[in-house]
């Protein structure tokens, strides 16, 4: 049972706002050279990609509720 609604396009932006910060702290750490301009469409391409897929999943979710269940008491 779920404890609260799954919304994919926060899941999207969390996964690309995470590996953003990786890649910051790879560079904080050495690991390698990341210049400051990588990042920002990085980070936009998230969010829109985010706000996509949650406009997509509002979409899919009011066509599911806009049509009505046939009723299956048959008497």
């Amino acid at each position: 049972m779920l404890r609260h609604e799954f919304q994919p396009g926060r899941l999207v932006a969390g996964t690309f706002l995470t590996v953003t910060g990786v890649i910051y702290a790879g560079d904080a750490g050495g690991a390698w050279e990341t210049p400051w301009f990588v990042v920002i469409p990085l980070v936009i391409g998230g969010l829109c990609l985010a706000g996509a897929v949650g406009v997509l999943t509002r979409g899919i979710r009011k066509r599911g509720a806009a049509d009505p269940q046939p009723p299956t008491d048959y008497r």
